[in-house]
């Protein structure tokens, strides 16, 4: 009954669901791929077709490994991949083209949609990234038998105030779920509450530390000095980034900085924001494997940032003074390298959530916050080194989730 009581519900807010898309600026190609609108993919009956889906970047980002050991694991498998957002869309395409077969919008959760969604595509196997629960879509996966999960599963402290409410809503379709796999202890007990199976809600880890260190096929010499190195900085972030260097610098005589911006067409205005600050500096592109006699490298080469993690001390991770919403840190962490964000973490809050719960890493308010933590890792020996074998634990605790995937739910599955 409460399963066709939902179907009504839905089928009776579909038009105003698609409207409010529109009206926040999906496109016109996106709402249709919403409401199952695509060139069938010709999958058979006799396809092994295993779907993933992450609603937008950072859900994304965290399966982009998983998903790439799925095809050297299953290679004739037909892989599908959905996102809810086009950013997801688009970072979906620009990360996992070359490794799919199917890229497109998670469809709108009405029950002739889901079903038309579902009559391309054929699942046998939808693994749903970190929280989404669509009640059609556990409905009819449940009728047809596909085994679906959650995996990454987590709820935040804010939103499980607010899901508590809804218990009663939640419980009979989390036991739709083939399994919910979550990222803690914490977010365990979490789903149970709301509803979910015990027997078969379990913690697999997060996803997204599992990543290995990229390998080094160049040597870089530090000079003897210690580094900063600022990564994947944006408009407006460089110029907050040389401010806190050149106050340390006034206090740590030995610091030299890194400075890699986001988009190489910011260069020439990079290099005069630095020329500003009085500083030498020179290009990595001009053959440069030292820091010696300059203060300042600017990172302008393609493909090296995640490497040169390796040689700095402590790490700012951009795009987060602005409303990108961050990058991911553990591409320094990996590196066990501390780790500094501003305030704007949206698309890693849940990595930044683990971070500083470890103390392995830190999000600042504002520019003085930044040079005051960057300071105190650099006055503060103990307190650094404290902070560096916070980050190896944390990585130690979070990995094994890609394996749990592949050997529970693939392999077995």
């Amino acid at each position: 009954m409460f399963q066709l009581l939902y179907e009504v519900f839905f089928r009776a807010i579909e038009p105003i669901f698609i409207m409010v898309l529109k009206r926040t600026g999906y496109p016109k190609d996106a709402v249709l791929r919403k409401k199952a609108v695509f060139d069938d993919p010709g999958f058979s009956k006799d396809d092994f077709v295993i779907m993933f889906h992450g609603v937008s970047v950072g859900e994304v980002t965290a399966l982009e490994r998983l998903v790439k050991k799925t095809r050297e694991k299953f290679p004739e498998a037909k892989i599908v991949l959905t996102t809810g957002t086009h950013t997801g869309q688009d970072i979906a395409h620009k990360k996992l083209d070359d490794t799919t077969d199917l890229i497109t919008y998670f469809p709108i959760d009405s029950p002739d949609i889901v079903r038309k969604f579902l009559n391309k595509v054929n699942p046998d196997i939808v693994m749903i990234a970190e929280t989404e629960i669509w009640p059609n879509f556990a409905i009819e996966t449940k009728k047809r038998g596909t085994k679906l999960f959650v995996i990454n599963g987590r709820i935040s402290d804010t939103s499980f105030k607010s899901y508590k409410l809804f218990r009663f809503f939640f419980k009979p379709f989390l036991n739709l779920y083939t399994g919910i796999y979550t990222q803690s202890d914490d977010d365990n007990r979490k789903y149970i509450y709301l509803g979910a199976n015990p027997q078969t809600t379990k913690r697999m880890n997060n996803l997204k530390f599992d990543i290995t260190k990229p390998e080094l096929n160049f040597e870089f010499d530090k000079s003897g000095s210690r580094v900063m190195l600022a990564g994947s900085t944006h408009k407006g972030e460089d110029e907050i980034v040389l401010d806190v260097f050149n106050r340390l610098k006034s206090k740590h005589p030995d610091l030299k900085l890194i400075l890699a911006p986001r988009h190489l067409t910011r260069k020439e205005e990079v290099t005069k924001l630095v020329e500003k600050t009085g500083f030498r500096y020179d290009f990595r592109s001009n053959n440069r494997y030292t820091l010696e006699g300059i203060d300042i490298l600017i990172l302008d080469t393609l493909g090296e940032l995640g490497k040169m993690y390796a040689f700095c001390d402590l790490a700012f991770i951009g795009g987060s003074f602005n409303n990108t919403g961050g990058h991911n840190p553990l591409e320094a962490l990996v590196f066990n390298k501390p780790v500094i964000s501003g305030p704007s973490i949206h698309n890693f809050r849940d990595i930044y959530g683990i971070i500083q719960k470890a103390e392995a890493g830190f999000v600042v308010k504002n520019k003085n916050e930044f040079g005051n933590i960057a300071d105190k890792m650099l006055s503060d020996k103990e307190f650094y080194n404290k902070t560096v074998e916070n980050g190896i634990k944390v990585f130690a605790e979070q990995q094994g989730a890609m394996e749990f995937v592949l050997e529970n739910l693939l392999i077995q599955g």
